[in-house]
């Protein structure tokens, strides 16, 4: 109990994410449960993910961080994390943020695998990621693939709200008005040509004989039929 209490007590970056200095944090409330057993750590108070897994064991500190690049932040009413499974869980008022990759969320409980990379989040979840929306009943975030996979509720649906990126602009230079075909087409195939291609040929009739058979008056003969 004593050395567990004085790794995460005297870790500089520990006490100064709490705000905490000199021996203040022997009365600080944030350890609510301090137990050995396991070295499991359950705090009882909002709480930054980044600061916690920096005062663990270096067994412990997930790799997600160093391969992604950047933080994750995780806060809610309880946290408690297990260094022999390598799993962190929030309960209560989870909010989620990851500025790297713009991912903002919030659920009712978030679980935090640092072996497998990935995050779970349950109970009404809401992820928010650069403009675009997800909500369903749990969420599992790939963290090494970028991939958010879904699942929804009984009798529910997930509801994803995604921006579709703008059309890319012309090349400058180009022909809005269809080029070659509308160009130098002229006439009748390029002008009347709305998107551009010119118009096919007219069709050939061919010529009246010269003779035609004597059984065969003239058209306008009305013994013609």
């Amino acid at each position: 109990m004593k050395s567990l209490y004085k790794l995460i007590g005297h870790h500089g970056a520990f006490r100064q994410s709490l705000g905490l200095k000199g021996r203040a944090y022997k009365n600080a409330p944030i350890f609510a449960i301090l137990r050995r057993r396991g070295y499991a750590i359950a705090l009882s108070c909002p709480f930054l993910l980044q600061g916690l897994l920096q005062a663990l064991p270096p067994a412990f500190i997930p790799q997600a961080q160093a391969q992604a690049g950047g933080a994750i932040q995780m806060k809610a009413s309880r946290v408690e994390a297990n260094s022999n499974t390598g799993i962190v869980t929030a309960t209560g008022n989870v909010r989620i943020d990851y500025p790297t990759r713009q991912i903002y969320a919030t659920s009712a409980q978030a679980q935090y695998y640092s072996q497998e990379q990935r995050i779970v989040l349950s109970g009404n979840v809401d992820v928010l990621q650069e403009g675009n929306s997800l909500q369903a009943e749990t969420v599992t975030y790939l963290i090494a693939e970028g991939r958010f996979v879904a699942t929804p509720g009984p009798n529910e649906q997930v509801e994803a709200v995604y921006i579709l990126p703008a059309p890319p602009a012309p090349a400058a230079g180009a022909n809005p008005g269809g080029g070659t075909g509308g160009g130098t087409g002229g006439g009748t195939g390029g002008g009347n040509s709305a998107g551009g291609a010119a118009m096919p040929p007219p069709v050939s009739i061919p010529a009246v004989p010269d003779e035609l058979p004597a059984d065969l008056g003239p058209i306008n003969s009305p013994n013609s039929f």
